[in-house]
């Protein structure tokens, strides 16, 4: 029996892969790849992990910054290649420019990329491509193939709502710490998140090819240590001429979106402590 099963999982994992193949700019955007996730415990996880997360990092407690942010999150959320993901939005207290998203929806911002932002439209783009992950289920995908055999037993037996899935996952080495198989992606995820975050954009009105400009001020500054943001998205090669092309298969929009919020928000990041108060 345990044979038989193994056979039809490789057959399964042989066939997924050898449908792979490059994606081409403008070619659809969907879930691809084995994942043995159902959405609803994307999101279940999701939940978990982002209460996990909340012991770990401090809340930027600034209702202006909250609502900045869940404003620009909400509008890209509303576009139509967005789905219907429950997503949410939180600014965390850490001068490193980064942000991440949790299978599910739930998003975590830093205050350094709002700092260190020039303008809207590059806080919406880095959204927008942790949103991406989240829409295209990289995370679940990712621990999906980093344990081939034992995590579709563990949810054959799981019942939506019922236990957790997170502390499942922990037992068998999958966590929510920095180095979380959830928020590891490869270079192939990355590019796929680049494009949806460019299409996000551009429906959104922002301006997609600050998302490309951003990239560069990143590679610039970083030198021989890569910022942050680079080190935990790698990069899947000519990343800036991906999402320019991308862009040229976009129909043409008049881009120039903004809450008139920028600058105030970058002035409220500025009067934020530098470091979480020691009693938390």
């Amino acid at each position: 029996m345990h044979r038989k099963r193994f056979y039809v999982l490789l057959l399964v994992v042989t066939g997924t892969l050898t449908l792979s193949a490059a994606r081409k700019p403008g070619e659809p955007l969907r879930p691809s790849g084995l994942n043995f996730f159902s959405k609803e415990q994307d999101v279940q996880l999701g939940q978990e992990a982002a209460a996990e997360v909340r012991k770990q990092i401090t809340v930027v407690h600034n209702q202006f910054l909250q609502d900045y942010i869940r404003r620009i999150g909400k509008r890209l959320a509303s576009q139509p290649e967005a789905g219907d993901w429950p997503f949410n939005f939180t600014v965390i207290l850490d001068p490193n420019i980064n942000a991440f998203a949790l299978p599910g929806g739930p998003m975590f911002v830093n205050s350094g990329t709002i700092l260190n932002a020039e303008n809207e439209a590059q806080i919406a783009g880095v959204m927008g491509h942790e949103m991406s992950h989240v829409i295209l289920r990289h995370g679940t995908k990712q621990a999906s193939k980093a344990n081939l055999l034992q995590i579709p037993v563990m949810l054959a037996g799981a019942v939506v709502g019922d236990g957790s899935l997170l502390g499942e996952l922990t037992k068998l080495g999958i966590g929510v710490g920095a180095n979380s198989i959830l928020l590891k992606y490869s270079r192939d995820d990355e590019s796929e998140a680049d494009a949806l975050g460019t299409h996000l954009m551009a429906e959104a009105g922002y301006n997609p090819i600050e998302l490309a400009i951003f990239f560069q001020k990143l590679e610039a500054h970083g030198g021989s240590r890569p910022m942050q943001f680079l080190s935990d998205h790698p990069n899947p090669g000519n990343r800036e001429q991906a999402i320019e092309a991308e862009l040229r298969t976009l129909p043409r929009r008049q881009y120039g979106y903004k809450t008139g919020e920028f600058d105030r928000a970058k002035a409220e990041v500025g009067k934020l402590p530098k470091t979480a108060p020691t009693n938390q």
